[in-house]
């Protein structure tokens, strides 16, 4: 392991270097929200099976973490897997989600998709009751 730096409050700070080279089945860490988790003795035990884990070695699984959804206890069982912490320099290269160009606009036509066919089917709905009421 490369110069460990610690907080002033006693946590470890790993290099983004360090925590990429942690990939194998001998050593296994993933980073979620900025700190790093050593999940190589969970590997066996996850619930999702550890295949989930080895795709995320040695990279950023928050956003897969998240996705899931896990229970507290989970969290609570993740945080006694904790060794440390993405260095502060290297936080911003950790890798964001990207929403493409062509993603946004899917999102946005979704939106007006799911705005005005309910608001179209409720003027048509508003329309056919006036027609009806007034024969």
């Amino acid at each position: 392991m490369g110069d460990q730096e610690k907080s002033p409050d006693g946590v470890r700070y790993y290099r983004l270097s360090e925590i990429e080279a942690q990939n194998s089945f001998k050593s296994t860490w993933i980073i979620i929200h900025n700190k790093v988790y050593d999940v190589t003795k969970f590997l066996e035990e996850h619930p999702g099976g550890e295949e989930v884990l080895r795709e995320q070695a040695g990279g950023n699984a928050t956003e897969s973490f998240e996705d899931v959804g896990h229970s507290t206890d989970a969290r609570e069982m993740a945080s006694s897997l904790m060794i440390g912490e993405v260095h502060p320099d290297d936080r911003h290269k950790l890798s964001q989600p990207v929403v493409s160009e062509a993603l946004t606009t899917c999102l946005s036509c979704s939106w007006w998709s799911n705005l005005l066919i309910p608001a179209l089917v409720a003027l048509i709905v508003t329309l056919m009751y006036h027609m009806y009421s007034s024969e």
